[in-house]
């Protein structure tokens, strides 16, 4: 299937190991295999059925054009795999724009959140000319704040989100 004219529109980031593009119905299987796994997905708000991955899927592509900025689908160069998600969301009902990632299992632990998370970054100041991109996480998602960490981001905030869980909102620097 032939990706949307719109998606066309979606800019493309390049980091020395991943390529960033635009989401895409192909990409429905690994985003499949990712949001059913129970402990892959756990602070996603998973385990998602196949509709509900599909709408997920669906969201990531609409945010772009709702948006004009959103996740793009993680490619590994050397493989052409795609191994994950990354970018900026602002979901309708809360209070503020993030950062995110999610990265397949079996490609963690190499670096590529950090990578990716640092491409979006820049383009949020850089290309969006954001004043402040910045991200979110539940008190128990040690990884994400570890990622965090290694981004420079500082707490500046604690909020209640519409999930019911409060959370510390991280600033992060331009990089």
């Amino acid at each position: 299937m032939k990706p949307s004219p719109l998606l066309s529109q979606v800019p493309v980031l390049e980091t020395e190991r991943l390529l960033m593009r635009a989401p895409q119905a192909e990409d429905y299987a690994v985003y499949s295999e990712f949001f059913a796994d129970a402990e892959a997905s756990h602070f996603y708000g998973g385990p998602f059925s196949a509709e509900q991955t599909w709408r997920l899927l669906a969201t990531d592509i609409g945010h772009w054009v709702l948006r004009g900025y959103g996740r793009w689908a993680v490619i590994e160069k050397t493989s052409g795999k795609m191994i994950g998600g990354c970018g900026l969301w602002w979901p309708e009902g809360y209070p503020r724009r993030e950062l995110t990632w999610w990265i397949v299992p079996s490609a963690r632990r190499h670096g590529y959140a950090l990578e990716a998370s640092r491409a979006v970054v820049r383009f949020g100041y850089r290309t969006l000319g954001l004043d402040l991109v910045e991200t979110h996480t539940k008190d128990t998602n040690l990884a994400a704040q570890g990622l965090i960490a290694k981004l420079g981001g500082t707490v500046f905030a604690r909020e209640l989100f519409p999930d019911g869980h409060t959370r510390n909102v991280y600033a992060l620097p331009d990089v």
